[in-house]
């Protein structure tokens, strides 16, 4: 068992390397696409930092010791992993509830949760969270993104930004006289710089762009904007030494809620972003893999004094275009960030706020899924109410909330749909002329009742076999019910059909089962309900049923 489950987590880079020749050649590609990677992860890490309302060097550190764990441990060939945007509302409400200590306590947990997810195998659940969900809440969190930058776009002096989302509104429009024309200016070059690269250079990393452009005119021309450095001051050139948070049963209760959250949306997003890697390489992912090092990841970023990470969909998708061979780009990746940490702090430091805000809110509107959400406006109905209600839950709310109302919500609406498709009809509605088996071809007997169920016999449809009865005047004699049609039946379809014995048996009737297949026969036999039925009562076929209701007539 152990054996099997430490194959199971054998990080990508190792079976990469056995069953590869890497070629120095290799080595040059994967150090400039991990260069690539790093250049358009700094100012993005910092910007995620700085939305969390927490010191831009929160992000840096993120992305270098989480994206070095996660590239070295994971499941996936190409994965990027760091502070993402998808976790700036997570952040900025847990770190203002229980301070940055509280953070790191909970990051940890959330570190720990996910090793645990990975040993239960669960990298597979994420197929069975839907897609309205998933679009649901990733447009949620967008749209909470983008007030969130408001503040240093406008360029407005807000020392405390409530974290409700109506409540952040109403601040904005207080303060909305004090904007800076000039912040909104650098924010809308940036914009410009961004969209224009995209059409011009897409090769070329617009962030980077963008961060040298606006840093280099406001320091010529000294623009009066809010940088890091009037903020923050001045960012570390290496990263800090590990330590441990306070722990205690107290602190571990109080952030625990909250940790699930950071493990449930640091799973969710990480595996998307390795299904997105495998769509655009062909390659296959080790959900399980995956998942332990997001893990192992969020743990030692925890220690360096980092914040939550997951995989990044941007910067994965980067590293594939930028021509990425191995895990080992995702390495480089980090270790260029810590390069670039070691040798240009000081310049860092004067990048714009207005530029990150602009950065962030075009991160913002690509995560909106505008595309998706078209085109679940053209799906049923079901998967539309599931849409808005976890975006409205998300945006007014919060995600955990929001994805376990959606993912409820969704259930129930499958639950009600299974119901509509199962079918309990009787011989008068019977119109499968075609079926050399249909009961319209068979001589009933008089005093006899045939019924059959079509679809699976579940808690939602139990009922609905019960009340079957109830539509005849007089009992029959003998009740012929088919399940040739039922793939499937749970404890709620076995108590319907002993309760409908236990009816028929009290009026003097005799319940048969005809078409039972080997499953069915097997839950009906470990119910012991085959006992109170009997065995010469439950049969395979319909010319056996029928012979055995002449039989007891």
């Amino acid at each position: 068992m152990i054996k099997s489950t430490l194959k199971l987590l054998k990080p990508t880079l190792f079976s990469f390397l056995k069953s590869h020749r890497y070629t120095q050649k290799e080595l040059l590609k994967d150090m400039l696409s991990g260069l690539s990677v790093a250049i358009v992860a700094l100012p993005l890490a910092m910007a995620i930092a700085i939305a969390s309302n927490l010191p831009p060097e929160r992000g840096l550190f993120t992305a270098i010791v989480a994206g070095f764990l996660i590239s070295a441990l994971g499941g996936s060939r190409y994965q990027i992993g760091g502070p993402t945007a998808a976790f700036i509302v997570t952040v900025a409400m847990v770190a203002m509830k229980h301070g940055y200590e509280g953070l790191v306590l909970a990051t940890m947990i959330a570190g720990i949760l996910l090793i645990i997810a990975s040993l239960l195998r669960a990298g597979e659940l994420i197929k069975f969270i839907p897609y309205p969900v998933i679009v649901g809440f990733t447009s949620g969190i967008a749209i909470l993104i983008l007030f969130s930058q408001l503040r240093d776009f406008f360029g407005l002096q807000i020392e405390f930004m409530p974290p409700d989302f109506i409540d952040k509104l109403f601040v904005y429009f207080e303060h909305l006289h004090e904007t800076n024309p000039f912040s909104v200016l650098i924010a809308l070059f940036s914009i410009g710089i961004i969209l224009y690269m995209k059409q011009k250079f897409q090769k070329i990393p617009a962030p980077i762009v963008v961060v040298a452009a606006t840093s280099l005119l406001v320091w010529l021309f000294g623009i009066p904007v809010e940088t890091i450095e009037s903020r923050f001051g001045a960012i570390p050139a290496m990263l800090p030494s590990p330590t441990l948070p306070e722990l205690s049963f107290e602190k571990f209760r109080l952030v625990f809620a909250d940790a699930i959250t950071i493990a449930l949306l640091a799973g969710i997003e990480s595996l998307l972003s390795a299904v997105v890697a495998d769509g655009m390489s062909g390659d296959k992912h080790k959900p399980n893999t995956e998942l332990f090092a997001q893990g192992v990841a969020n743990i030692g970023s925890s220690i360096f004094g980092g914040l939550p990470a997951t995989g990044a969909i941007a910067r994965t998708a980067t590293n594939i275009k930028a021509g990425a061979i191995s895990p080992i780009s995702g390495i480089m990746h980090a270790l260029w960030l810590l390069l670039f940490m070691m040798i240009l702090a000081p310049l860092i430091v004067k990048v714009p706020l207005a530029a990150l805000s602009a950065i962030l809110i075009v991160v913002a509107y690509n995560m909106a899924e505008i595309k998706h959400i078209r085109s679940i406006l053209k799906a049923p109905r079901n998967d539309q109410a599931v849409l808005f209600t976890t975006l409205l839950l998300t945006v007014l709310v919060d995600l955990n909330f929001a994805i376990q109302a959606g993912i409820s919500l969704a259930a129930i609406l499958f639950i009600n749909s299974m119901m509509q498709s199962t079918r309990i009809h009787s011989i008068h509605e019977e119109d499968e002329t075609d079926d050399p088996d249909s009961i319209t071809k068979k001589i009933v007997p008089q005093g006899v009742e045939v019924y059959e169920i079509k679809g699976p016999l579940f808690f939602g449809v139990a009922e609905k076999l019960v009340d079957t009865l109830l539509i005849f005047e007089s009992t029959p004699k003998v009740f012929i019910l088919r399940l040739r049609h039922v793939p499937m039946i749970d404890a709620a379809g076995l108590h319907a059909l002993e309760s409908l014995y236990e009816q028929l048996a009290h009026e003097g009737s005799t319940l048969i089962l005809s078409g039972v297949n080997k499953n069915l026969a097997t839950y009906i036999k470990n119910s012991h309900l085959d006992a109170k039925i009997g065995d010469e009562n439950i049969l395979g076929h319909i010319d056996k049923a029928l012979s055995r209701a002449k039989s007891l007539l």
